[in-house]
């Protein structure tokens, strides 16, 4: 790979997806790029460059982009952003949503689905609590490859063993040979498809809750705020945002601030923060996620 090889390619995946890489990066470049040459049959990087050129917005392009996206997730990953989802936000739209009966939550950058669905499973534990409610689930990845996973809910025995605590997989997941499989109930709860960040995001409406995690690490800061804005504009009054351990609001935006009383959970800035305590308590044992149904009482 030249070097104009990989500024071509740099700036086209910045353009596309927000990926910024650095010269360090380039190892990676070659080895992802460089399987994907070969599932193709194409004869090198140079040449898929040169594909990349002549064929805009073409399949390659978007293979491309898949190659390089980084798909790392896991059940309840972190713990504390789901020990706030179950003690601290579910309890105040309990009381700020009565009137509605509605919730929506969004996962961006969803990946293979771990996320959401460990938010279906912490809903399904609190279900009678919100019988009658409409509850919307939605999970959004650039990526259509680990959406078509996602849907299938199907999961190797390293995956479920990494965060998913043993009640939980055995309630809701089915062993099929070495792999393990997610009730319908639970992925019917969650509903998928594609979307890039840097898209216009306003066909999806407002959300009550967004988890964003571990996605903005890959982008510059420039990228970071637009993206940020973008999400920050979905977001309803009083909603709770939370970003992964690594990440902060702090130098990108201003539009969303750190809750006082609850770190992790980032608000509108134009709203007034209140006092929020929990008001039903889970075991912690328990995870949920997005939906777009009807819950019914138990």
């Amino acid at each position: 790979m030249t070097e104009l090889d990989f500024d071509f390619l740099r700036v086209l995946l910045q353009r596309r997806s927000g990926l910024f890489l650095s010269i360090e990066k380039r190892y990676l470049v070659e080895s992802r790029l460089g399987m994907l040459c070969r599932r193709r049959g194409i004869a090198g990087i140079t040449a898929l460059v040169v594909q990349l050129r002549t064929s805009p917005a073409s399949d390659l392009e978007a293979a491309v982009i898949e190659a390089m996206t980084t798909n790392e997730t896991l059940f309840f990953r972190d713990r504390m952003p789901f020990d706030l989802f179950r003690d601290v936000v579910l309890p105040e739209k309990l009381t700020a949503n009565a009137e509605s009966r509605t919730l929506r939550i969004w996962c961006a950058a969803v990946s293979t689905g771990q996320e959401a669905y460990s938010l279906a499973m912490l809903l399904d534990e609190v279900a009678d609590r919100f019988a009658g409610w409409t509850i919307e689930i939605l999970g959004t990845d650039i990526s259509v490859e680990v959406l078509d996973r996602a849907r299938q809910g199907l999961y190797s025995q390293f995956e479920v063993q990494r965060g998913l605590p043993i009640q939980l997989l055995l309630k809701h997941f089915r062993q099929e040979g070495d792999k393990w499989r997610l009730s319908e109930r639970i992925r019917d709860m969650v509903k998928l498809r594609q979307h890039n960040l840097l898209e216009p995001n306003h066909q999806l409406g407002q959300f009550d809750v967004i988890f964003c995690r571990n996605v903005l690490i890959y982008f510059d800061v420039p990228t970071k705020a637009r993206v940020m804005a973008a999400l920050a504009e979905r977001l309803a009054r009083n909603g709770a945002f939370i970003l992964g351990a690594a990440e902060t609001v702090i130098g990108i935006t201003t539009t969303l601030v750190p809750d006082p009383q609850h770190r992790g959970i980032y608000r509108d800035a134009a709203s007034s923060p209140q006092a929020r305590r929990p008001t039903f308590p889970t075991p912690a044992e328990t995870s949920s996620a997005f939906s777009s149904r009807k819950i019914a009482r138990p």
